[in-house]
This record gives C-alpha cells, structure tokens and sequence, in this order.
C-alpha cells in the first residue's frame, strides 16, 4: 500500500517544502489551470492541505487562481526567471567547464560569440604547454565562413541569410583552404547541421585546425560556440565527444532544454 506523501512522518520545515516541490511540479505538467480535486490526485495530498499551501503560495503571486477552485503556476515564477536569466553569463558560465576540458586535452579552448559577420572571441582557456602558438587575442574577431564556429552559425540561417551573408563579404579566403565559393559553402554547411559540429582546416590560419560545437540559451537558440584549435597534424577526433559534452554541460547551465 501507497503511503500518501501527508502521511509520511518528517520534519515539519522539510516536509512542507517537500510538499511545495510537488504542487509546483504537477502544475508545471500542465498547461491549463488545474483543479483542486485533480492536484489533490495527482499529488496524494488531502485536498484540505493542498488548499491551505496553494493559497499561500498565492498570495505570494507563485501560484494564481484564474477561477475558484483552480491553480496555475504564477508570474512571480517568471519574473524570476527573468532575473535569473538576465544575470547567466555565457562567459561566466563557460569558463570553468572550458578549463576542465584544456585540462584533459592540452590544447586552447576557444569561447566565441557572433557579432554581425564575424565571430568574436570573448574567452580561452589555453596554456604554454600546447606547443601552440595562440595567433587569436581574446577580442580579436574573424569572418564567420572561415571558421568552425562561425559555421555553427551560418549552419543555424536559413539559405536566404546565408546567400546574402556571401553577398556582402565576397566570401574572401585567408589561406589556400579557405571557402571562397557559395556552393562549397552551403555543402559544408549541410554537413555541420547533419554532425551538429564544424571544422576549419586550416581556412583562417595555416598550420591550425579547429572543431567546434554549439552552445544554446534556454530557448534553445545558438547564442556561442566552444572550439578547439591545434596544430593541424595533430588535431584528435577523439576531442570530438569531449568537446560536444562540455558545450552540452553548459548548455544545460543556461538553461537549454534537451542538453
């Protein structure tokens, strides 16, 4: 036999928190307004102390009443959450799990974000034993075809942006590897949507290769790109999943549904 949640012994502190855990859950599930009677099953609370700490919760504007006898989550919640939101930082929120991930594979890290056609870089982690050469300051910025996560970017536009994209910059190379050709670039681009990652072989600096992978805002829009660069023979496909999982774990960070 079930025990209800009322009924189970608890410190009296803890178990109403408890029980404001699991109202405000079964009111996230649903999206219309939902009944006492129905919260009252769907939560195993008496309805009688359902009541008393819904309308607690109300007057504290967590929880509305559009109608006597129903519930809804409230817009103290949102205005919360906004709060919350508004002071995530990308950069913030990056920086330990991007020196985690130089720790594991002994080679700069890159943080970078879009501005107009380029990408710039807001963060590194990266240290003097990669034997490379960092050519690309913090604040040093780059046009978004010739690179990994400026292909995240072009990859997240439709065919319309993209083609204007070519349009305004001429799609100028910087190295012989460098895609200067609108159909090689949609190929690519085609590509990174199909991978959910991208690369540059040696298209922005010569001897330097990179991956990347996206990083995503709580409503799931593409607002970074975490990469990494390396001497271009020694770039390891086995970073990839490494990679792709710190870009996940701070996805999640922000907010991101699914990461």
């Amino acid at each position: 036999m079930t025990r209800r949640p009322d009924l189970i012994p608890s410190h009296p502190s803890v178990q109403v928190i408890e029980r404001i855990f699991t109202l405000m859950d079964v009111l996230a599930s649903c999206e219309e307004a939902v009944s006492l009677k129905k919260i009252s099953e769907k939560t195993g609370l008496h309805p009688s102390t359902a009541h008393r700490i819904l309308n607690d919760l109300a007057i504290g504007r967590y929880v509305d009443r559009p109608e006597p006898g129903s519930y809804r989550l409230g817009m103290r919640l949102l205005e919360l959450g906004n709060l919350v939101k508004a002071r995530l930082s990308v950069r913030d929120t990056a920086l330990g799990p991007m020196r985690e991930l130089h720790k594991l594979i002994q080679q700069p890290v890159n943080l970078s974000v879009r501005q107009g056609d380029e990408i710039v870089y807001v963060e590194r982690a990266y240290s003097e034993r990669s034997g490379m050469q960092v050519v690309r300051a913090i604040g040093g910025h780059a046009p978004l075809h010739l690179t990994s996560v400026g292909k995240l970017f072009l990859a997240a536009d439709d065919a319309q942006r993209v083609r204007a994209y070519a349009a305004r910059t001429g799609l100028m190379g910087n190295t012989t590897n460098s895609i200067t050709q609108l159909l090689t670039l949609e190929r690519e681009l085609q590509q990174c949507r199909q991978l959910g990652s991208a690369r540059d072989n040696e298209e922005l600096e010569l001897g330097v290769r990179c991956m990347a992978a996206g990083i995503y805002d709580d409503q799931g829009k593409l607002v970074a790109g975490l990469s990494i660069s390396a001497p271009a023979d020694r770039l390891d496909e086995g970073w990839l999943p490494k990679l792709q999982a710190t870009a996940d774990a701070i996805s999640r960070a922000l907010g991101c549904p699914g990461k």
